[in-house]
């Protein structure tokens, strides 16, 4: 610790006149953050995970590099990792007593605000670990479903949000207050004072889902019956992980003022655009974006913000390639496909961001590298990703960079057949230097 700022603290402080080194003095950094600072402080964060059975160091690491960016994304800096290797969760504090003393001796003396966890906790773990720990704890679920709060727009999203939460909530309340009674050293034997407050609680949010679906359908009618308007045309879906680029994808494609950010689901509240390409007129929708342990209310609540997926003619899958795991991320979004019931559909896999990915050098740059600086570069060969795509009948691959505009023509072209295919099918009779009536097809 600066010799100046101890000597403020111990001005300012007379408890602290006797207290000599760094150790004792690291509680008072908030008061001092006070004392010095008045602008708005940035939160900072810990982040911890476990590392499981036939989990590797590395891939623990790339999946906290998610966690901090779902972080920055809720408006927090996470400025230190812990991780412990465990077969399972401690059942109180989730990982081992001596890794709570190590972050929590960290918390103190850097004066964290919050702690996220990279899996879900029990209420019970919650609590405990914020009487540990003396801030705030949350867990992947609630820290993604805080985010899709502070991102939604409309009221659906909103309404979905909200329902998803409660969902979240409900299952939990009796650990939560069976808990309590054990704190309080009381007992939360049936009848008892705790289990009058969960039953209320209960019912008030047993309330609120009931309403909140209600409200749901009402909106959910009026998106069908728009769908239903939209027969007829070709519609299309761009999906993917999220932050891979689709709204500056759809940008491209449109010319619209669609939100594109560097942020996860910078996107949460579907899109729909006109676009007419070759004079074949159809409609893209950009969706919400995939993300690995997307909490199960979440996609149910969002059911019918995905029906723009399900009920899609052709989906184009966005690839980030310069993304380590993108393969991995491509898994993520095939499995949740499968699970809505839109895996078999015809897709365009866009691989995006080629302008930045680590594309293999020739063979005559290789042989100016070393062995360890090819290991480390790890490069991907663009012709063979290509191959093993083009080998499935329902995909159709291609290599571009949205941000920049990088074969932004090859897309539109393939885009283009893939619609003129699906449009054929709708009107077998259809002339390509006819005109179409486009106004039924405003959104």
């Amino acid at each position: 610790m600066d010799e100046s700022i101890a000597l403020v603290l111990r001005y300012k402080f007379p408890e602290l006149r006797r207290c000599l080194n760094i150790q004792c003095m690291s509680k008072y950094t908030r008061k001092l953050a006070k004392l010095v600072d008045t602008a708005p402080k940035e939160e900072t964060a810990v982040l911890i995970a476990l590392i499981h059975q036939h989990e590797t160091e590395q891939l623990v690491q790339d999946h906290l590099d998610e966690l901090a960016f779902l972080t920055e994304t809720l408006g927090a800096k996470a400025i230190h990792r812990f991780t412990q290797r465990m077969e399972k969760p401690d059942a109180r504090t989730f990982v081992g007593s001596g890794k709570l003393e190590e972050v929590k001796s960290y918390i103190e003396y850097f004066a964290v605000d919050m702690a996220i966890f990279d899996e879900d906790l029990s209420p019970s773990q919650v609590k405990i670990l914020e009487n540990e720990l003396k801030i705030k704890v949350y867990d992947r679920s609630m820290l993604i479903l805080d985010i899709f709060l502070s991102r939604a727009q409309t009221a659906q999203a909103k309404t979905q949000v909200e329902l998803a939460r409660y969902q979240y909530l409900l299952p939990r309340l009796t650990r939560m207050w069976t808990h309590l009674e054990r704190q309080r050293g009381g007992t939360a034997t049936r009848g008892g004072a705790g289990e009058k407050e969960i039953e209320t609680d209960k019912r008030d949010i047993r309330q609120k889902i009931d309403l909140l679906k209600e409200k749901l359908k009402k909106i959910e009618k009026q998106g069908y019956t728009q769908r239903k308007g939209r027969k007829g045309i070709v519609r299309v879906a761009l999906v993917g992980y999220t932050n891979v680029g689709k709204s500056t994808l759809m940008n491209q494609l449109t010319k619209a003022n669609i939100l594109a950010e560097n942020k996860l689901f910078a996107t949460v509240d579907s899109t729909v655009r006109k676009v007419v390409l070759d004079n074949i007129p159809f409609l893209i929708s950009d969706t919400v974006g995939f993300i690995r342990k997307l909490p199960t209310h979440l996609i149910e609540s969002f059911k019918s913000t995905l029906a723009e997926i399900e009920e899609a003619d052709l989906l184009i899958h966005v690839v980030d390639l310069s993304h380590p795991n993108f393969e991995d991320q491509i898994a993520v979004v095939n499995q949740t496909l499968n699970e809505m019931g839109a895996g078999d559909k015809p897709v365009i896999m866009v691989f995006n961001k080629i302008d930045v990915a680590p594309k293999m050098p020739s063979e005559e740059e290789l042989m100016l590298m070393s062995a360890h600086e090819v290991e480390e570069a790890n490069f991907i060969d663009f012709e063979k990703l290509e191959e093993s795509y083009a080998r499935k009948s329902s995909i159709t691959p291609v290599f571009m960079a949205a941000g920049n505009g990088t074969n932004i023509e090859g897309f539109r072209k393939v885009v283009t057949a893939e619609v003129k295919k699906i449009h054929q099918k709708i009107y077998p009779h259809y002339l390509e230097d006819e005109v179409l009536d486009l106004s039924q097809y405003e959104v």
